[in-house]
């Protein structure tokens, strides 16, 4: 059975960086295919950022330019590096399968709240 288990979110002011890490355990888990997304209370879970094939990335318009994702393999660790963080950013972010037809069960996420 896959565990992913998000972390790292916190209260940061408009500008500021965070780093979120996902550890994931389980034989099926392919750590070069996974995504980020994040989710706003009263909205659909929206992707933020997917690697496949261990290096092909893909980021929303809305991120472009400001977040990074990235992998250790050897530690089965997701990382989202976020930049320049904006209020429009605050959000509970999940990492997951990119595959929506091959989704993991859902962590708990971490929470990002951006705010002056």
């Amino acid at each position: 059975q896959v565990q992913l288990v998000e972390s790292g979110g916190g209260l940061v002011q408009p500008g500021e960086s965070l780093r979120l890490s996902c550890a994931a355990s389980g034989t099926l888990v392919r750590i070069n295919a996974m995504a980020w997304y994040r989710q706003v209370p009263g909205k659909q879970r929206e992707l933020v950022a997917s690697l496949t094939r261990g290096s092909t990335t893909f980021y929303s318009d809305s991120v472009k330019g400001r977040f990074t994702i990235s992998t250790d393999n050897a530690k089965k660790t997701l990382y989202l590096e976020m930049r320049n963080l904006k209020p429009e950013d605050t959000a509970v972010y999940y990492c997951n399968s990119p595959f929506t037809s091959a989704l993991y069960s859902w962590g708990q996420g971490t929470q990002v709240t951006v705010s002056s």
